[in-house]
């Protein structure tokens, strides 16, 4: 291995553009080495000066979101489900001042429940809805359940997210049912497409296709030399043409959408985005965090970084043949060893707007929230939790991506570490052997604007031949200036 990288390293000096040595390095994703045990140690984490951070609430079993209720007390949603195809039940959790949990709702096994908001007296939450798709749920504080929207495409890669309220309405995010359009063996492995082999994204207004398909092995027959051709926005072994047109419809794929807080029809706000997971408003401005490509599936992209966006009404954001600004056969996207992706649509919307940010690729930036106080600091500032690569299921990865929470400045898109792992080393503190940050996921700050909670998803294992998520080693820390 040694002469192999030496070699590449004098071809790079030749050619600089060459993928080889890309290609010949093993993956290094912060969930591919065996972890250890979770333990707790906040004097493992980096903060800026004046800052300081403890564990305020354990034991969690794959916690999403935080709200606070009008009395400033902390209630944590439990997903009920992780990547790996791990069930249980979701929760929305009470969290005493001694650390106890008490449950004040329970859920199906539909989730995962991805977030949680409170207002005038009531939470709504997220059902990403994996197996019987999504909802936006109303729960009372004595856990009275009341379903808002129901049947939202979200059975596929990506779920139901959000949720805010905001100027008399609920948004929420739905993520797309693919990586980058087309169905294939990835979405095999993720195990939806045997539950709904028919599932297919959704555009949310009338779409012109190249015709591109792209030719497969098929996972849903016994036959090893079966095939399946499949194009984009249809079912998987199901072709297209150019030029043919797909409708449009709600609710639909990879899209913000809104309800009225008593629920009922889903109003379109804007789309084009893959995943758009964090949402948070700001000087009555709609901020939102996306998930950027992957290298996998039929049609793979390659170092696409997540994005944080300002979001403008019915304005469309480039998915699936943009990152941020740039068409995905820009040269730089091209997988090494293979190409750029081909573009899917033959007219688009329109040109997508540039974003706010550009955030680390693979980096999972998820849950999002502003400072307004000048007691934390940072007044206008964004804060990003970042879960974390989740390598080799989203392509390689030379090193950890994500694995803390991140500061951006939104007039001048600079972002910066906030809180961290401590060491010379990055990755998720159970890998690290230490005790510090696992995969934070949401951000939160308390009503009085004197704290910030970071919800810590927990471990998530990537180094056996699937993935595995560890019930009960969830953590939300509060960060505060001394």
């Amino acid at each position: 291995m040694k002469q192999k990288l030496y070699k590449c390293l004098m071809l790079l000096i030749a050619l600089p553009t060459l993928y080889g040595c890309y290609g010949i390095r093993p993956s290094r994703g912060g969930a591919e080495a065996k972890t250890s045990e979770r333990k707790i140690n906040p004097m493992d984490i980096s903060l800026p000066t004046g800052y300081s951070i403890e564990a305020v609430a354990s034991d969690l079993t794959f916690p999403t979101g935080i709200a606070f209720d009008g009395n400033g007390l902390m209630y944590v949603v439990e997903s009920g489900y992780a990547y790996g195809e791990t069930w249980t039940q979701p929760h929305l959790l009470k969290i005493e001042s001694s650390a106890k949990a008490s449950v004040v709702a329970t859920g199906s096994e539909n989730g995962p429940w991805n977030g949680v908001a409170f207002y005038e007296g009531q939470f709504y939450v997220s059902e990403g809805g994996e197996r019987d798709g999504g909802k936006i749920l109303r729960i009372s504080k004595e856990g009275e359940v009341t379903t808002l929207i129901e049947n939202l495409p979200s059975m596929g890669d990506h779920h139901t997210n959000g949720p805010i309220v905001m100027n008399g309405y609920v948004y929420f995010g739905q993520g797309t049912v693919t990586n980058s359009g087309i169905v294939g063996e990835d979405n095999a492995k993720f195990g939806w497409l045997k539950r709904h082999p028919d599932f297919h994204d959704i555009p949310c207004s009338d779409i012109v296709l190249n015709g591109k398909n792209y030719k497969t092995d098929n996972p849903l027959t016994d036959d090893p030399d079966d095939k399946a051709n499949t194009g984009a926005y249809v079912p998987f072994n199901t072709t297209t043409h150019e030029g043919q047109i797909i409708k449009g419809s709600l609710p639909c794929s990879g899209s913000l959408m809104k309800i009225p807080l008593e629920g009922g029809e889903p109003e379109l706000v804007a789309w084009g985005f893959r995943n758009p997971y964090g949402m948070a408003a700001q000087n009555d401005k709609l901020f939102v965090v996306e998930n950027g490509f992957d290298d996998r599936g039929s049609r793979p992209v390659w170092g696409t970084g997540d994005i944080l966006w300002e979001v403008k009404e019915n304005q469309w954001y480039g998915w699936p043949d943009y990152s941020g600004h740039e068409p995905l056969d820009h040269h730089g996207y091209k997988v090494p060893g293979k190409g750029t992706a081909e573009l899917l649509l033959k007219d688009h919307p329109s040109e997508p707007p540039k974003p706010v940010a550009v955030l680390g690729v693979h980096s999972s930036s998820n849950g999002l929230d502003f400072s307004t106080s000048e007691v934390f600091g940072f007044n206008g500032k964004a804060f990003i939790a970042q879960l974390g690569d989740m390598a080799p299921n989203v392509g390689k990865v030379l090193g950890p991506v994500g694995f803390k929470v991140v500061m951006v400045d939104v007039e001048l898109g600079i972002v910066k570490d906030f809180a961290l792992n401590k060491g010379n080393k990055n990755g998720p503190a159970s890998q690290l052997k230490k005790g510090g940050l696992e995969r934070p996921i949401a951000v939160k700050f308390h009503p009085d604007g004197k704290s910030l909670y970071v919800v810590d998803f927990g471990i998530i294992d990537t180094s056996g031949k699937g993935t595995v998520s560890r019930k009960g080693t969830g953590v939300v820390w509060k960060i505060t200036k001394q």
